[in-house]
């Protein structure tokens, strides 16, 4: 029987002028001075939920950082000082809240440049009262680059990128030599890089990749156990059920 209700039949509200035009720059993504690198997305008109929306007209303000070519003041943007945490790419932002949730002392940066994603992780925000949690709705190449002081992350999280499977698209990748050195720059001595992928072509060439960045060293012989603060998805496990693999990749800072 359906479930459809006149209300939910209806097409979603559109967002207001406000929120249009503070989305607008992460749906460009506009080159910040000297900004030559090849963008790991491509942005396509997706679904996205009336919740999502209302969550972007309500509390896009209240949780998100506005992205700006100029070093972020973390301890202002959180209310206080700790660990710094990037994660670059939450998808709809389940991982995201339950390390978050799970790992209180520390604060988490999210970036991501998809609309319902972000509509998702601030209804979890919101709902869960994540307090150590912000986001970035921009390129994360360009947030590294303008945002991030060297030396200053104690973490950086890059979960299940997208892998550009066609050979013709790999330069799409986001796990490239560039990008590595970059993050490598802004992770401070003993803090991480955790990368983990589902498609083992690219697991070998992020292995390759990170290996090859003088600043990174390599916590295991090749690919990590999953940590127990990166809890599995419920796409994972039923990957992992049907025999697909999982790869994970922790690097440390030299």
């Amino acid at each position: 029987m359906s479930t459809n209700t006149p209300d939910s039949a209806q097409s979603p509200a559109p967002l207001s002028d406000g929120v249009q035009a503070a989305l607008a720059q992460s749906g460009r993504a506009p080159d910040s001075p000297g900004a030559t690198h090849i963008r790991s997305f491509v942005h396509r008109r997706g679904h996205i939920t009336q919740g999502q929306r209302d969550a972007l007209e309500h509390l896009l303000g209240k949780w998100s950082v506005s992205y700006a070519p100029r070093t972020l003041d973390a301890a202002a943007a959180f209310g206080r000082q700790a660990p710094l945490i990037l994660e670059i790419g939450f998808g709809m932002g389940e991982t995201t809240e339950k390390i978050a949730l799970a790992r209180p002392d520390d604060n988490f940066l999210g970036v991501e440049v998809f609309n319902a994603g972000v509509g998702s992780l601030l209804r979890r925000i919101e709902e869960s009262a994540i307090s150590n949690l912000r986001i970035v709705q921009h390129d994360a190449v360009e947030v590294v680059r303008d945002m991030i002081a060297p030396d200053t992350l104690a973490g950086v999280h890059v979960y299940f990128p997208d892998p550009w499977p066609k050979k013709r698209h790999h330069k799409r990748r986001l796990i490239q030599p560039a990008f590595v050195a970059l993050l490598a720059s802004r992770i401070a001595p003993g803090g991480y890089l955790h990368c983990a992928t589902d498609w083992q072509e690219y697991a070998v060439q992020m292995l390759d990749v990170l290996g090859a960045e003088p600043l990174l060293r390599n916590s295991c012989a090749d690919y990590a156990p999953r940590p127990d603060y990166r809890p599995q998805t419920k796409f994972e496990t039923r990957g992992l059920r049907l025999g697909h693999g999982v790869w994970d990749l922790i690097f440390k800072r030299a």
